[in-house]
C-alpha cells in the first residue's frame, strides 16, 4: 500500500463529507491507499459520516491533534503517511502528482500549502500571498500538516508528532525530519483548505491559537537563529504599539509640535517596515488594494502572535 491518509477531526460534519468524497474520486487504485479518521470526541455526525464513506474510524477524546495523528500513524499500513485536515478537499490527481516522489530516496517529506477556495474571502486570498510558494517545486524548511506526506519509517524513527504541543507540531516535526532527507513543496499536489480564517476576527483568533506553542516548541527543539524574527517581531510590535499609544496620549494632552512630531515620526518608523514587507510579499499581485489588505493583515498577525507569546511565557 502506498498511502495512508490520516484525518484528525472533531465536530467536522460541515466539511468531512466533502473531504471524504474528494478522496473517493481520486484517479488512483483504491487498493493502493487507505483512509483513517481519528475522532476527538465529536458530538455531531462526524463519526457517522466517516463510517458512511468506509473510512477506518478511531475515537479518542482525550488526545491533542498531534496525538490524534500519531494514533492514526500507529494503525497505518501505507509506506507514506498522508496528513490531511478534515476541512480540506483534494483534486482528482492528488495521489498521481504525489506518486512522483515515492521513489525519491533523498526526500523524506513532501506536500504543498493548501490553496484557498475560489469563492474565498479577501482575507483568505490575501493571506495566501504569504503562505503560498512562488516556484512549482522547491525545497523548504517545513510543511503544514494539513497536506503533508511523510515516509512512515522515518516518521517512526523520529517518534512522530510531539503530543505536548497544542500547535506548531508540524514545524517541530519538520525540524526533526530534516536530518533524514529533503522536505519538498510541490504545487502540483493540490489540496483546498475550506476552513481558513475568513474574517479579520477569525484570523486574529487563529493566529493567537497557532502561536500559543511557540515557547513550548523552543523548549522542545532548542533555539535556532532563523526563529529569531518570529519571536522578536511580535514582541517589538507590541512594544511599539504601547509607545505609540503613550505618545499619542502625550501629544493630545500637552499639545505642541514637538510631541506631535515625535508621535508622527515614531508611528512612521514603526509601520514603515511592515508596509515594505507587505509590498514585498504582495509583489506578485497587480492589485494595490490587495497589497494594502496584506499590510492590514500583517498588523493583525503581529499583534496576534505577540499576544500568543505573552500567553506562552505566562504558562
Amino acid at each position: 500500500m502506498d498511502f495512508s491518509v490520516i484525518i484528525p477531526a472533531k465536530n467536522e460534519q460541515k466539511y468531512l463529507g466533502l473531504c471524504l468524497q474528494s478522496l473517493s474520486q481520486l484517479d488512483y487504485p483504491r487498493e493502493a491507499y487507505e483512509v483513517l479518521v481519528i475522532d476527538n470526541g465529536s458530538t455531531d455526525k462526524t463519526v457517522e459520516i466517516a463510517q458512511q464513506y468506509g473510512a477506518q474510524v478511531f475515537v479518542r477524546p482525550e488526545l491533542t491533534i498531534a496525538g490524534l495523528r500519531n494514533l492514526g500513524a500507529s494503525h497505518a499500513q501505507g509506506r507514506f503517511l498522508v496528513f490531511l485536515d478534515a476541512d480540506c478537499t483534494v483534486v482528482s490527481d492528488w495521489f498521481t502528482a504525489a506518486s512522483g516522489w515515492l521513489e525519491q530516496a533523498d526526500v523524506c517529506c513532501f506536500g504543498g500549502p493548501p490553496e484557498v477556495p475560489e469563492e474565498g474571502t479577501w482575507v483568505q486570498h490575501t493571506w495566501f500571498m504569504v503562505r503560498g510558494k512562488h516556484h512549482l517545486v522547491e525545497d523548504v524548511e517545513w510543511l503544514e500538516s494539513m497536506n503533508m506526506f511523510v515516509r512512515k519509517e522515518i516518521f517512526d524513527r523520529v517518534h512522530g508528532f510531539d503530543e505536548t504541543l497544542t500547535t506548531c507540531e508540524d514545524y517541530d516535526l519538520s525540524l526533526r525530519l530534516r536530518p533524514y532527507g529533503r522536505i519538498v513543496a510541490d504545487k502540483r499536489i493540490r489540496a483546498v483548505h475550506h476552513g481558513e480564517a475568513a474574517t479579520l476576527g477569525h484570523f486574529f483568533r487563529k493566529e493567537c491559537w497557532r502561536g500559543v506553542s511557540n515557547i513550548s516548541g523552543l523548549i522542545r527543539h532548542g533555539f535556532r537563529l532563523r526563529e529569531l524574527p518570529s519571536l522578536f517581531a511580535p514582541v517589538a510590535f507590541l512594544l511599539c504599539l504601547v509607545v505609540t499609544i503613550v505618545a499619542l496620549a502625550v501629544s493630545v494632552a500637552k499639545g505642541g509640535w514637538p510631541a506631535i512630531c515625535f508621535f508622527v515620526v515614531f508611528l512612521l518608523g514603526w509601520q514603515a517596515p511592515i508596509f515594505l514587507l507587505a509590498m514585498l510579499k504582495g509583489k506578485t499581485s497587480p492589485s494595490c488594494q490587495q497589497r494594502l489588505g496584506l499590510y492590514l493583515l500583517l498588523n493583525v498577525y503581529f499583534m496576534a502572535r505577540g499576544v500568543a507569546l505573552l500567553r506562552g511565557w505566562r504558562r
